[in-house]
C-alpha cells in the first residue's frame, strides 16, 4: 500500500535546508495572497472571519520560516 499525503507540497524536500526554507516561504506567501483574494470578493462575515484567521496563520508561519532561514544562514557563515 502506498502512502499518499493530502498536501504534496510538504513532501517536496530538496535535501537542501536553504532551498526547502525558501520554498516554504514562497508557499506561505502564495497562501496569503490567495486568502487576500478571497477576502476581496467575500461578503459573508462568517467566512471572512475564518479566512482572516487562516491568513494571519500564514503570516506567522512566514515569520517563523524567516527566523529559521536567519539561523541557517548564520550557521553557514
Amino acid at each position: 500500500m502506498r502512502f499518499t499525503h493530502p498536501m504534496p507540497a510538504v513532501c517536496q524536500s530538496k535535501a537542501d535546508p536553504l532551498a526547502d526554507i525558501h520554498e516554504d516561504l514562497a508557499a506561505e506567501q502564495k497562501a496569503r495572497a490567495t486568502y487576500d483574494n478571497i477576502l476581496r470578493v467575500c461578503d459573508d462575515p462568517d467566512v471572512s472571519n475564518v479566512i482572516k484567521f487562516l491568513r494571519e496563520r500564514e503570516v506567522v508561519h512566514f515569520q517563523r520560516f524567516g527566523e529559521v532561514l536567519d539561523i541557517l544562514q548564520s550557521q553557514i557563515k
